[in-house]
């Protein structure tokens, strides 16, 4: 048996005693499996994905825009936000005060990596902080008197 090599995150001499799965990179700890983890974008796993495009261009060309995959369907079309509204979010000032904080802007960076993003958007509803920010966006890119099912005081 070989004695393990650098570790290909933190650089510990002799410290790899663990293998990425995916890439074979060494590793030598828990934290740095993580951080590996993160960023880990195996060669065999982009040219799968790269021999599958192929076989879909050779079925036929592909859809052009406008081709009926590319059409919004109605209940998509209602939950758009126009860019208007969307520019609104920038500006507000309440909003940009809530994302100063640091656990609020770290639970929006684990959603935007999160691979089930439905499931994990739901556990975050229940963070107070979380729902707290949806609540403020909800607020200014629909406000109260444009509210469908809102019920009269």
């Amino acid at each position: 048996m070989r004695a393990p090599g650098p570790c290909a995150e933190c650089g510990a001499a002799g410290a790899a005693r663990y293998r990425c799965p995916r890439c074979a990179a060494a590793y030598c700890s828990v934290p740095c499996c993580r951080s590996h983890r993160e960023r880990c974008a195996p060669a065999a796993r982009r040219e799968e994905e790269e021999e599958e495009e192929e076989e879909e261009a050779g079925r036929g060309s592909p859809p052009g825009p406008g081709a009926p995959e590319d059409i919004p369907g109605e209940e998509e079309e209602q939950d758009r936000v126009p860019p208007q509204k969307l520019q609104l979010l920038g500006e507000s000032a309440e909003l940009r005060e809530l994302l100063r904080n640091p656990h609020l802007r770290q639970l929006l960076l684990g959603l935007e990596r999160a691979r089930d993003r439905s499931a994990l958007l739901r556990r975050l509803m229940r963070e107070p902080l979380f729902a707290e920010f949806a609540d403020c966006c909800l607020a200014i890119v629909e406000p109260p008197e444009e509210k469908e099912n809102v019920l009269p005081h």
